[in-house]
């Protein structure tokens, strides 16, 4: 019965992963990856970057990136990842290390995650494909992000 668990849980959430084809983001308000990312307003990137640096919200990201790994694992899904984990994997990493980005991830069954939207700066950019790299089952990382600080 231990062992059944995770396997029906891991089905129903690769069954809800199927249904739901969005991109992950980082916020509501990032552009999807095939819309022109625009310059956020400064309270847009405020709020983002309260909600993402509050101590709830980084414990969630943490304990959903930990959840996703445990499951992969126990379920032998090291070499085969749901798209949908990756793209959730790799949104979380992202939110919790660009708190001000407006980032969209979309995730290929080959490992490919292609991140797109805003970030603030230059710095922010760079860091994007070495966190996307971090996540398990990440193999290459397509960058269309751009850099666009925040408009008042």
């Amino acid at each position: 019965m231990q062992k059944l668990t995770p396997f029906l849980i891991s089905c129903l959430l690769v069954f809800g992963v199927a249904a739901c084809q969005d991109a992950a983001k980082t916020t509501v308000t990032a552009p999807a990856p095939n819309e022109a990312p625009e310059a956020p307003s400064t309270q847009a990137t405020q709020a983002a970057q309260e909600d993402a640096q509050s101590e709830v919200r980084r414990r969630q990201l943490d304990a959903d990136i930990r959840a996703r790994e445990q499951r992969n694992n126990a379920t032998g899904g090291d070499t085969q990842r749901a798209t949908g984990d990756l793209a959730s994997e790799v949104r979380s990493k992202l939110e919790a290390n660009i708190p001000k980005g407006q980032l969209t991830v979309d995730a290929a069954e080959d490992g490919t995650v292609t991140v797109a939207g805003t970030v603030n700066n230059q710095q922010e950019l760079a860091k994007i494909e070495r966190l996307a790299k971090e996540i398990k089952g990440v193999k290459t990382v397509v960058v269309k992000a751009t850099v666009a600080p925040p408009q008042s």
